[in-house]
């Protein structure tokens, strides 16, 4: 056997039964027979469906043997005949007495080890490591498992995927189970929300297996670099056009993994980065990263580059786009390093990616960290004060005798008014005596002499002196209030985006408080309604007896100033939540109002009705003007009878509405059989059928208010049930507690309906206004809930409403007390009926 290639395993993987992983299975064999392959189908379950059984036409089916009470593959008939490919049905099925093997799968495994490929399909509750998550979500254990490895092993693996309403509709149609359990099924496993939790574990699952298969394939080819599959990307925005650029680069990549996230942040710099921001920019920017699913920020920082990376940190960020430097060569030969080079730098284990775009390299030089002037041109200015006039005697000595010194003096003014437009005072101071004592050496009689008694030579010296000084003044508070211009920018933008949050009210308090300390990179923010032990802290007042108290940074001056504007946009969203809180405070009562108009003219018919009625019959009765017959005499009555019954139903629904919204309703909560209630409570409801009851344990709950809730769903049920068919009642047993389901063929809840299904005085399809004050579903679902129960209602597959009521079971100790009860105080609270 060491000589046999093994065979190649193909799985189908399926949510739940009846996904159609077996007709897919077949058809996989009727291709490969019809290429020519030799298949047989070793075993497979058609549970009597039509459909199924019609795809093994034209295919070699192998007999079964007995094994105990079933059939089983016959194994060694399999192996004897030797196919080419097998097809072998419910992987994860345990195997009757007297079988070669305990499992399926270690059949299958007999199979491959034989060098014969084998189809094979297998429900994701089956997987071993699932099951028990899978008996949470549905409750209903899984006793047949097959071991995640023989799955993973599996060459091709196929996921067969339906949702869940199309499965509950198969399932409805008779195509999975036979007609007598598919109520069961979907009342139980089948509900919609198990099918949704099943339907992810299997792509998640799928994912894992593909993810493996990737890293296998990468170990297969030595591929040593490093293939991130789930990615937070940052992408810095500087507020220059580049940014659409960016961002897009940046969701493609955080695109490329699973639950990859996308976050776009701008540092405001509030001493003078804001050169080329263009707010209208930055908020089509914002747009833009909302609608491709991502977050922006916006942070303050004198260092971008420090601030980029410690926000990415923060953040838990994997890589950081940022665009080519928009400086050009000679701006970057000039300056060093610029924002790109320290982030890289600074970013240890964090990918940064340069994104180039059409701005590279066209030239805007940021000015530097709390100076007027850039460090570049702090140097510059000294220098060119030194080598500028040196260079321009040069030139004029070898043109000399082309102008006179009038002209020449001016040709060295100028060049001091150039020193100091680049290097400002100083500079300016240095270039106006390197030029005075130049021109006086080179080009004022006597020539190659130092001549500063004259009053010629004086003069000169001062004009340059003042020239350059009344200058560089001009520059430098031109470069000020640049700077300043900058600085509002910056702190209007930061504004912009933090207030905004608040306009839209897209976030709460706690929400507001982060985004703070996110932007001015503090350890924490607090807002707290008054000063004390906030020593070493940042306070700024925060609307009407309220402060922000930062802790954990330093803030400057400007950034002291933007956090005081914010801090009052902070408390005027307190006081709104405050507004809110009260105008919350006012609905209930507002609720109490409407309820007490409906109660007023609801009793106003519903209680007149039987009393006008049950006075009439006794009013006949007591007339001496009529001779009645016995028989008139038994009419009347069981009229009066009969209106004061129904008078008195309503009084106690309504009595014990009251009791539950006061709390004060007793109960007296037992273990409970069904069949104990049942028969008492649908007593007065005609056709009704009751299925599946008898199997479910007791429960914990008081006997005559279960009988209650199920005589008012089961009467609602039956008023809206078609002439002719039956009101269903089926019990069953599902994540520890007992669902109870009251079924109606009726026309189900109208567009809107079920919000307001249990609100008291509702009533939903009735026209005559003569079916009782709409508590029936409203006391019910009281009751319910007083009983540790839940009252939820679900479409009819098919149409109609299903009312599911949901029970605790009686524990072991409750059981054993002898009619044993405990007492206790139906909790009050807010009911709503049909």
């Amino acid at each position: 056997m060491d000589d046999v290639r093994r065979g190649r395993l193909k799985v189908y993987l399926g949510a739940a039964p009846g996904v159609g992983k077996t007709c897919r299975m077949l058809d996989e064999a009727r291709r490969r027979a019809a290429r020519g392959a030799d298949v047989v189908v070793g075993f497979a379950e058609c549970h009597g469906r039509t459909a199924t059984e019609g795809k093994l036409v034209g295919l070699e089916v192998l007999g079964r043997v007995r094994c105990g009470e079933g059939e089983e593959m016959d194994l060694a008939g399999v192996l004897a005949r030797a196919p080419g490919v097998v097809v072998v049905d419910d992987l994860a099925h345990g195997n009757g007495p007297g079988a070669r093997n305990a499992e399926r799968w270690q059949d299958v495994e007999a199979l491959l080890d034989a060098g014969i490929d084998v189809l094979t399909a297998v429900n994701v509750q089956h997987l071993d490591s699932l099951k028990d998550v899978v008996e949470k979500i549905t409750g209903v254990p899984q006793d047949e498992t097959v071991p995640d490895e023989v799955v993973r092993r599996a060459a091709e693996m196929e996921l067969v995927d339906v949702p869940p309403e199309r499965l509950r509709r198969r399932l409805a149609h008779g195509d999975i189970c036979p007609p007598e359990r598919i109520d069961a099924a979907l009342a139980s496993y089948f509900r919609p929300g198990n099918l949704t939790a099943l339907r992810q574990l299997a792509l998640l699952w799928t994912a894992d297996r593909v993810d493996e298969a990737l890293q296998r394939y990468r170990a297969e080819h030595a591929i040593g670099g490093v293939w991130e599959t789930r990615e937070r990307v940052v992408v810095a925005l500087t507020g220059g056009p580049e940014g659409d650029t960016l961002i897009r680069r940046a969701a493609r990549i955080a695109d490329r993994s699973a639950g990859g996230a996308l976050l776009a942040v701008h540092v405001a710099r509030s001493d003078g980065l804001a050169v080329g921001v263009s707010h209208a920019s930055l908020v089509r920017q914002r747009r833009l990263v909302e609608d491709l699913g991502g977050s922006y920020h916006s942070v303050v920082g004198h260092d971008v580059a420090r601030a980029l990376v410690e926000f990415a940190r923060a953040e838990n960020a994997t890589q950081l786009v940022l665009g080519s430097s928009r400086r050009g060569r000679l701006e970057r030969f000039v300056t060093g390093l610029g924002t790109g080079e320290r982030v890289v730098a600074l970013s240890g284990d964090i990918d940064v990616h340069q994104v180039t775009h059409e701005r590279a390299g066209r030239g805007t030089l940021p000015p530097s960290r709390r100076r007027t002037l850039s460090r570049a041109r702090m140097i510059a200015g000294p220098v060119a004060g030194l080598v500028l006039p040196v260079l321009l005697t040069l030139v004029l000595d070898q043109l000399r005798g082309t102008f006179n010194l009038t002209s020449e003096a001016l040709l060295f003014l100028l060049a001091v008014v150039g020193v100091a437009c680049i290097g400002g005072v100083v500079s300016a101071v240095i270039a106006s005596v390197t030029a005075s004592l130049l021109l006086n050496y080179w080009f004022i009689p006597p020539l190659g002499h130092f001549t500063l008694a004259g009053t010629d030579a004086l003069l000169a010296l001062a004009v340059f002196a003042l020239v350059a000084a009344t200058v560089a003044g001009v520059v430098d508070r031109s470069l000020r209030l640049s700077r300043r211009a900058a600085r509002a920018t910056a702190e209007a933008e930061t504004m912009s985006s933090l207030a905004g949050s608040i306009v839209r009210g897209g976030q709460t308090i706690p929400a507001l408080l982060e985004r703070t300390r996110e932007t001015f990179a503090v350890a924490s923010v607090e807002l707290v309604d008054e000063m004390a032990g906030t020593d070493g802290a940042t306070v700024v007042p925060a609307g009407p007896g309220g402060f922000l108290v930062l802790r954990g940074g330093a803030l400057s001056s400007s950034e002291r100033r933007v956090l005081a504007a914010f801090a009052a946009h902070v408390g005027s969203a307190v006081e709104r939540a405050r507004l809110a809180q009260v105008a919350a405070e006012v609905e209930p009562v507002k609720a109490a109002d409407r309820m007490r108009t409906a109660l007023l003219r609801a009793v106003g018919h519903d209680l007149r009705t039987p009393l006008a009625a049950g006075w009439a019959a006794v009013t006949s009765l007591r007339s001496r003007e009529v001779r009645w017959s016995d028989e008139d005499r038994d009419e009347l009555l069981a009229t009066a009878d009969e209106s004061m019954a129904k008078l008195n139903r309503l009084v106690e629904n309504l009595l014990d509405l009251s009791r539950l919204e006061a709390g004060v309703l007793k109960l007296k909560l037992r273990p409970t059989a069904l069949e104990e209630v049942l028969p008492a409570a649908l007593a007065d409801t005609p056709s009704v059928e009751v299925k599946d009851v008898e199997a479910v344990p007791e429960v914990l709950v008081d006997p005559p208010l279960l009988e209650r809730v199920l005589a008012n769903l089961a009467t609602n049920a039956a008023r809206h049930s078609p002439p002719g068919r039956r009101v269903l009642v089926t019990a069953s047993v599902l994540a520890g507690r007992v669902e109870l389901r009251v079924v109606d063929r009726g026309p189900g809840l109208p567009a809107g309906g079920r919000e307001r299904l249990f609100e008291p005085f509702q009533r939903f399809g009735d026209t005559d206004n003569t079916t009782g004050l709409g508590l029936g579903l409203a006391l019910a679902r009281g009751l319910t809930e007083a009983m540790n129960g839940t009252l939820t209602p679900e479409d009819t597959p098919g149409g109609g409403l299903t009312m599911v009521v949901s029970l605790p079971l009686a524990e072991r100790g409750e059981r054993a007390e002898a009619g044993g009860g405990a007492e206790v105080a139906a909790p009050g609270g807010v009911f709503g009926g049909r």
